[in-house]
């Protein structure tokens, strides 16, 4: 597992009572997709928990657990050139990791639909990941913003990515 950056981070997001709350995780689980999995397992929620991770100012994931079933998305597929994270949730999808020279373009792979029974639809999670300002904890605050839980996931991130 690589060494974690300093913008990288982790978050888990979960329903406790009638309220989201959201905690930083270690930053070393940026790196790591098993990890995070067994974190988000071990979290009871209302619905399913959902997990965040970004790195560098590159891409960031998204995973949702429901009971058994695991959903995920990448920002970014040619971020798996560079980073363990990102080849990690490609094998996991089962796509191949692209060589260095097959990508010119950002392009997200994975679950499209992940938040759509929350009310983020596909074309707006796509459109989130394909703008290039957004660094990876913009856009997961914007996303956790629209599914009406971004206080808590702002106040996590700002814990993961301290002063």
């Amino acid at each position: 597992m690589a060494d974690a950056a300093e913008t990288d981070f982790a978050v888990i997001v979960y329903r406790e009572e009638d309220r989201w709350e959201a905690d930083a995780l270690p930053a070393a689980l940026a790196g790591d997709l098993d990890g995070l999995i067994r974190a988000l397992r071990r979290q009871p929620s209302i619905g399913g928990t959902i997990g965040f991770a970004g790195a560098d100012e590159d891409f960031w994931v998204a995973i949702r657990v429901l009971g058994d079933d695991v959903s995920l998305f990448l920002s970014d597929l040619t971020a798996a050139t560079d980073y363990p994270l990102a080849r990690q949730v490609l094998r996991a999808l089962d796509i191949p990791v692209p060589a260095d020279d097959e990508l010119d373009q950002v392009l997200p792979a994975g679950d499209l639909s992940i938040f759509a029974d929350l009310g983020l639809e596909e074309m707006e999670l796509g459109a989130i990941a394909a703008d290039l300002d957004l660094y990876p904890d913009e856009a997961v605050a914007g996303i956790a913003e629209r599914l009406r839980f971004g206080a808590a996931v702002g106040r996590a991130l700002d814990s993961a990515l301290g002063p």
